[in-house]
């Protein structure tokens, strides 16, 4: 079972993360963009995740995860309950949101893993 707590000494750690409580509920974003939200009871956390496998995520494992309010469906987002993750995987998604939203060098950097360019610079 993963804490509020423990979420938040991890993203506070993460490059350029910028702490924020709006309407009572604490944000972790970079810039502008949100990449992780508590409820307001801190029990359940939405997150970045791609749009296109939420569905999958969601149905494997609803006991787990779940879909955000219909208004939020446009964004890249999904939710999960706190005490149904364990922290190896709540480290996993929360590094993985914020790694959506900081630039692939900066992510490659902090991970210690080889930077590599998707397409040559020109000359």
């Amino acid at each position: 079972m993963v804490t509020a707590e423990e979420v938040r000494a991890l993203a506070v750690t993460l490059p350029r993360t910028e702490v924020h409580v709006i309407r009572d509920r604490v944000k972790f974003r970079i810039k502008s963009i949100v990449y992780l939200a508590f409820s307001r009871d801190e029990t359940t956390i939405g997150f970045g995740f791609p749009k296109e496998e939420r569905a999958a995520l969601v149905e494997a494992e609803p006991d787990k995860f779940f879909l955000p309010p219909r208004g939020d469906m446009r964004y890249n987002w999904v939710c999960a309950r706190l005490d149904a993750l364990d922290h190896d995987e709540m480290e996993e998604l929360v590094i993985d949101a914020w790694r959506m939203c900081v630039p692939k060098r900066l992510a490659a950097d902090f991970l210690g893993i080889p930077f590599v360019r998707a397409t040559p610079r020109r000359r």
